[in-house]
């Protein structure tokens, strides 16, 4: 069998290691070595993965990297495995998520596997944010479905070929990955069963800054420029419908309309996830997801330039 390595890159996460970890040596499937690489920290997060290792898990601590990139390329760099499972700090390991995510692997079935994520969220507004913008398993189609850095495997010529994860890039660096690989000619499938937890932002001020560096990322890497595109055209259409709806107040029929279609699937999960709630609790966290919607757009809105003009001077 070929040898497998668990690896990830952490930075300042003393906070969340211990669950990573924990989750991380109680899998169905072991991976041969566990490879932690610590990206500068200033906290105590390196200091609580060698009480691991001092403790007997099987597990190497090594140092490197300026971003999420170079310190996971310096992970992978240092796995002896020619078989890697990705993730990241801040989350928690289904019991048998490496066992199905390096199944294709082993069967010869494919080159790259991206895994599942989903929340755990721990108050009220972390679930309006995980059902508003994550979606369910169920509405995924797995052909179309790209490998997100914190729930990935794949062959270590994948990353040899490509040259590893782009270290000039913060954010989005996972998905650059990704179609470098699938350009190179390698198989790439998603086991969504393969499921990592993980705890949705827990503030509006965070899930702003979140999303404005996603944004950011897409614009250094000029990815899904026309998506960024109609959704500029979509909010100046809809400053439109408000100039014009005091004039025109059956346009608000329309607004409804639009709300409604954009907001229809994050409900459809919100319902589900509030099921048995108090009325009150309910009520105030469906209230929730137009607001979600509208702070990930503008925040969508204001990074995506920053990033095209970060990308300009990296490339002129």
């Amino acid at each position: 069998m070929t040898q497998l390595s668990l690896i990830c890159t952490v930075k300042n996460e003393a906070d969340t290691i211990a669950d990573l970890l924990d989750s991380m040596l109680a899998q169905s499937r072991q991976p041969d070595e566990i490879v932690v690489n610590d990206c500068g920290s200033t906290d105590a997060t390196a200091a609580i993965v060698q009480s691991y290792i001092d403790r007997g898990a099987a597990i190497r601590l090594v140092q490197g990297g300026f971003n999420i990139s170079s310190g996971r390329n310096n992970a992978i760099m240092h796995a002896q495995g020619r078989l890697i499972a990705s993730t990241d700090a801040g989350l928690a390991l289904d019991r048998e998520w490496l066992e199905r995510i390096v199944a294709p692997l082993e069967a010869d079935q494919a080159d790259l596997v991206a895994g599942f994520y989903q929340a755990a969220p721990r108050s009220d507004l972390e679930t309006a944010i995980g059902a508003t913008n994550y979606p369910l398993a169920a509405e995924v189609d797995p052909s179309r479905f790209l490998a997100a850095g914190q729930s990935v495997a794949f062959r270590k010529v994948v990353w040899e070929t490509v040259g590893g994860y782009p270290e000039w890039l913060d954010h989005c660096e996972d998905l650059v990955f990704d179609q470098a690989a699938t350009a190179a000619g390698f198989r790439s499938t998603a086991v969504l069963d393969a499921v990592v937890h993980f705890q949705p932002r827990s503030s509006f001020r965070a899930l702003f800054r979140q999303y404005f560096f996603y944004a950011r990322g897409d614009g250094v890497a000029n990815l899904w420029p026309l998506r960024h595109a109609i959704r500029y055209a979509t909010y100046f259409g809809l400053l439109v419908l408000l100039r014009n709806l005091p004039q025109r107040p059956w346009l608000g029929a329309l607004l409804g309309l639009g709300l409604a279609g954009y907001t229809r699937k994050p409900y459809r999960r919100l319902w589900r996830a509030t099921k048995g709630w108090p009325f009150a609790r309910r009520l105030k966290t469906l209230s929730l997801p137009p607001v979600i919607r509208v702070v990930g757009d503008v925040a969508k809105m204001v990074g995506y330039p920053v990033g095209w003009l970060v990308r300009l001077r990296k490339f002129k």
